[in-house]
């Protein structure tokens, strides 16, 4: 049989078809593959690594884990009583907020989502301050540059370009601080995270992007949002690390966090860093997370408590005994007592606070509008 030929014949006389030549080989400008996270969350609790652990970070780590959980508790208890409107818990995700806070120096900038109110604590911050957004009293509830804590972002992963333009502005100014911005695993469905990471790499901005993927959007599992290996596996789109930590090994999301700010402080740029962690409680006092999960799943977490995990490590290196465990007991008693006296008072409101912190000068509309208010106000009174 006569093969084809594999040359193409041009008629007589026609204008040569282009057949360009193959570019060299494409090489990527960042090599991938130190970017990529590990294949299973960073784990130190239980394993051969734990005996390198600080003692005073793990009996650090343990009280304000204590105090944490009792902080929940009470501010759950608050809103059956009315003194609060809302209260998303962080029970279970605990250790992720203390590693936040612990992992910056004070000069540095945390910006927390709504559920984040135990990590501006953990910072600092007065409990009833950090309560007072979700009270529905007085603007963010506290100032935020005298604690250099971002207000408490409702919108969904707005704070993350907030945060990367903070820090990117630092670092033209020549300032040695870093931002560290909260999100959890339904925030990296929005936009802004992407805007987010992808400025900042391209910036090399000094931001640590910290993802506490506690299973659920609202309702939503992360299956239903992302096809991704991890979330932490996004990182390397945008060119820059991906760490993947068990969320409920306080020590492990510190070290990781400490690694990850250490890092943006010398110049390396953003890391984006995934907590594995669990949300124990329903995503607020207005859900009922009982529709879309079972109860044994909630169990099996709870096996798993953040909590348990350092306390058996304490107990193991015989660094936990009753006075400890009293003392760190007495101390989260002692908060919640005061939190909740104080969050038992009435607040005292002025109709005037509308027009504060508006604008650091008012503008002449707003002027009018206060001037008309206060009219009001005085003729209420003089009635």
């Amino acid at each position: 049989m006569q093969q084809r030929s594999s040359t193409v014949q041009e008629p007589p006389g026609a204008v040569p078809a282009y057949r360009p030549t193959p570019p060299p080989a494409w090489q990527p400008r960042t090599d991938p593959a130190p970017l990529l996270p590990d294949a299973e969350p960073l784990r130190v609790l239980g394993t051969d690594a734990a005996a390198d652990a600080d003692p005073a970070l793990l009996l650090r780590l343990y009280a304000e884990l204590i105090r944490g959980r009792r902080y929940n508790t009470q501010a759950t208890a608050l809103t059956k009583q009315g003194r609060l409107a809302v209260y998303p818990s962080t029970t279970g995700q605990e250790a992720c907020e203390i590693a936040a806070a612990l992992a910056l120096e004070e000069r540095d900038w945390l910006f927390p989502s709504y559920r984040d109110t135990l990590a501006a604590v953990a910072r600092g911050l007065d409990p009833v301050q950090a309560l007072t957004l979700l009270r529905g009293d007085w603007h963010t509830g506290y100032d935020p540059h005298e604690h250099r804590i971002a207000p408490l972002c409702t919108p969904l992963a707005t704070q993350l370009p907030h945060a990367v333009g903070l820090a990117h502005a630092a670092r033209l100014k020549g300032d040695d601080v870093i931002a560290l911005a909260m999100v959890g695993d339904g925030g990296t469905s929005e936009g802004d995270f992407h805007e987010a990471l992808n400025f900042a790499a391209v910036w090399k901005a000094p931001v640590v992007f910290f993802v506490q993927n506690n299973g659920f959007a609202i309702s939503v599992p992360l299956a239903k949002q992302t096809a991704a290996p991890s979330l932490a596996h996004k990182a390397v789109g945008y060119g820059m690390p991906g760490r993947l930590v068990d969320g409920n090994d306080a020590v492990a999301v510190h070290q990781v966090l400490t690694e990850a700010v250490a890092r943006a402080r010398r110049g390396g740029g953003p890391t984006l860093v995934e907590a594995v962690t669990y949300r124990i409680d329903a995503h607020t006092n207005a859900d009922d997370a009982t529709r879309y999960r079972a109860a044994g799943e909630v169990e099996t977490w709870r096996a798993h408590d953040p909590i348990l995990l350092l306390e058996r490590e304490l107990t193991e290196r015989g660094l936990l005994d009753e006075d400890t465990r009293s003392a760190a007991a007495e101390a989260a008693e002692t908060m919640a007592a005061d939190l909740r006296e104080r969050m038992n008072a009435d607040p005292v409101l002025d109709p005037m606070d509308l027009f504060s912190h508006v604008y650091a000068e008012q503008t002449a509309q707003l002027r009018e509008q206060a001037a008309q208010l206060r009219a009001e106000l005085d003729a209420e009174g003089e009635a």
